[in-house]
């Protein structure tokens, strides 16, 4: 039987998208990366791992609408049945979020709903907290507002800097990111072949 093929949306340096590919036992294939952001780190690791990329620069397009339609049309023919978002920092409209409901998951450094947005790291270390971590969640319209599908928290330490924290926090992400995925693709072709019966 095929793989399940899934595409990674991301727009920075690309360690949860490389923590992602390099997963060993990864029920799903990675068949695209979509980046908004031309020059980014992450599209080189694609190029390593020989990935196809889509990259595109949002303000050449006249709405999100646009450039989502096009991001549908390009999804569709690559097979993707799956999104996974590793650091895309724009929010989803709805050409993509209907186009595959229950199907896009996003992953944050916080413990949602705190910190939501931009710089969560950088959010929980100015408020003084003393756990923070990780949430894999369903992309829904809002920002970082989904369904929670798994957490793991970090504790802040009284010598901790923003940079070991984070470090904490990504390594927590680079294993639980590939594991989720690989429940949900499971649970998810157990549910079509129930249905299929």
């Amino acid at each position: 039987m095929s793989k399940v093929k899934a595409c990674v949306f991301a727009s920075g340096t690309g360690s949860n998208f490389q923590a992602i590919i390099e997963s060993e036992n990864l029920n799903c294939e990675i068949v695209l990366l979509v980046c908004d952001k031309p020059g980014a780190r992450v599209i080189e690791i694609a190029e390593k791992y020989s990935i196809p990329t889509f990259v595109f620069h949002p303000k050449d397009y006249t709405s999100k609408a646009v450039y989502e339609k096009i991001l549908v049309e390009k999804l569709k023919s690559a097979g993707v049945t799956w999104v996974f978002l590793a650091g895309y920092m724009r929010l989803i409209g709805p050409e993509l979020l209907d186009t595959y409901e229950g199907k896009i998951v996003n992953i944050h450094p916080s413990l949602l709903p705190d910190f939501p947005g931009k710089d969560a790291i950088g959010q929980a270390f100015q408020a003084g907290v003393d756990k923070t971590g990780v949430t894999i969640h369903f992309v829904d319209a809002g920002m970082d507002t989904g369904p929670v599908i798994a957490q793991e928290s970090v504790e802040v330490l009284e010598n901790d800097t923003i940079h070991t924290v984070t470090a904490r926090i990504q390594k927590i992400e680079h294993t639980l990111y590939p594991k989720v995925i690989n429940q949900l693709i499971n649970e998810s072709e157990a549910t079509l072949c129930a249905k299929e019966l």
